[in-house]
């Protein structure tokens, strides 16, 4: 299996699941009526985590899918990387900061 690396994991964890999971009214309840040890062990998280990843894994499986098949779909991710997502600034950045 490949490695996958720290940034890759703070961003699947952050951008992908955790926007699968901070609207759900269930965690929303037992966070605050718990400590974090105690909503650490809720066996509804243990679910909801396996049912955001399986979301993920379809959700992100689907839009590669597009984006190899479409010219039109890659120019709306370039179109992205470039303005909102500041990808040219980002590695800007990265160059002057070495």
């Amino acid at each position: 299996m490949g490695h996958i690396s720290d940034n890759d994991k703070l961003v699947y964890v952050n951008d992908v699941i955790m926007g699968k999971l901070i609207d759900c009214e269930l965690l929303i309840e037992q966070a605050a009526n718990n400590t974090k040890e105690q909503f650490a062990n809720s066996p509804d998280l243990d679910r909801l985590i396996l049912d955001a990843i399986m979301e993920a894994m379809a959700s992100f499986t689907s839009m590669s899918t597009q984006a190899l098949e479409s010219a039109r779909i890659r120019a709306e991710l370039k179109d992205i990387l470039l303005g909102p997502a500041g990808l040219y600034e980002r590695l800007r950045e990265g160059r002057e900061g070495r």
